[in-house]
């Protein structure tokens, strides 16, 4: 937590609310253009679209991952060139592919011959690119069971492009969210790269791989750096590209917004639900439906604290009338034995994947508030 975020907080803002310090999002910026000078970097605007985030990033010179029509004109608005903006979802409405081609933005994601057939018939003339489905293996939030292709598919799909008056600019790959390790990039750039060699061989002009996003935050255990999978990532596209490199996009979201953000949420009731177990229950003005959906499965295990004192195990929950509103239970958490009804709890690191989470009133709750300073 920085001295700015500290400082807000004494305020007693009412919770819950996310409490998130710019100044971090700009050097998360740099760090990552610090690690991979040769990439463009696509803010995956998914992780937390808040218009002052865009606006920074967009001063910064950064260009955009959208996922939806909505975020496309978000950052149009933010002030971000049409060209800055890769339409990277692979499952698009026609009317969302036409009305973004109208807007000027010139690069699309599939991964599908239908998804291709759209493209063709509502983004005459646009960059395509083919997401292959790779190896999530280390990823704290896979992905790879809803998206991608075969190499095997999506050479055929490639090589239809032109015929469909497409543009097959590249491929892409994504290693999971929260990828806790560099070999799952290494594997993955050798695997596409011999696709990608195979089809400009075959004459398709071919320009780009996309990385994709995954670059973890440290939550409760450590994780590579930055600098870290930057050198492992351009050493395996020099392995495997020689001196022939591609243009390289990245699409980090967690690792840009993720650890400039802390959520202050209000203990609503401690108790004790069961005589034979130890464990308070500990019941928050958040929870899974507030935003904390990443708590779905335990995956994302944030740091939570709540004050000084001795401690002991708990349960953590949310206030919804809902069964499966439970964020921890079988992962280990401690907090203050002396925590009643109405103290403050932190969340931290918690600036990715919360705000764009937050459910619309379900059982009345109002979304949490953001504050950005």
């Amino acid at each position: 937590m920085t001295p700015l975020i500290a400082s807000f907080l004494n305020s007693s803002p009412a919770t819950p609310c996310l409490v998130l310090d710019l100044d971090v999002v700009a050097q998360n910026f740099a760090a990552l253009r610090r690690a991979l000078p040769d990439a463009a970097i696509y803010y995956a605007v998914k992780a937390n679209p808040a218009v002052p985030i865009l606006r920074l990033l967009t001063a910064r010179g950064s260009s955009f991952d959208a996922a939806s029509l909505p975020e496309i004109e978000a950052c149009l608005a933010a002030g971000a060139a049409p060209d800055m903006i890769s339409f990277g979802n692979t499952v698009k409405k026609p009317s969302a592919i036409q009305a973004a081609f109208a807007l000027g933005v010139p690069l699309y994601a599939f991964d599908s011959i239908e998804e291709l057939q759209k493209l063709g018939l509502h983004a005459p003339g646009a960059r395509v690119y083919c997401r292959i489905a790779v190896s999530n293996a280390g990823a704290e939030w896979p992905l790879s069971n809803k998206f991608g292709t075969t190499i095997a598919r999506a050479r055929e799909l490639m090589m239809l492009a032109p015929s469909l008056g497409l543009q097959p600019h590249g491929l892409s790959f994504h290693v999971g969210s929260q990828q806790t390790g560099t070999a799952a990039y290494e594997a993955a750039i050798g695997q596409v790269a011999m696709l990608f060699t195979d089809l400009k061989t075959q004459g398709l002009d071919l320009r780009m791989l996309n990385l994709g996003g995954g670059f973890p935050v440290r939550y409760q255990d450590d994780v590579p750096g930055t600098d870290e999978f930057g050198a492992a990532i351009m050493a395996a596209m020099v392995r495997h590209f020689g001196n022939d490199l591609p243009a390289i996009l990245i699409e980090p979201g967690r690792a840009m917004v993720g650890n400039a953000g802390v959520i202050a949420a209000e203990a609503v009731l401690v108790c004790r639900r069961i005589e034979a177990d130890p464990r308070r229950w500990v019941y928050l003005d958040i929870g899974r439906f507030g935003g904390l959906a990443e708590t779905e499965g335990e995956a994302i295990r944030y740091r939570i604290t709540a004050g000084p004192g001795a401690t002991g195990p708990v349960v953590l929950a949310g206030p919804s009338c809902d069964g499966v509103d439970v964020m921890y239970e079988k992962t280990p958490y401690e907090l203050p034995l002396d925590l009643c009804a109405g103290g403050r709890v932190l969340i931290h690191d918690a600036g990715a994947y919360v705000t764009s989470y937050a459910s619309q009133n379900f059982n009345g709750f109002a979304p949490l508030a953001e504050h950005y300073l």
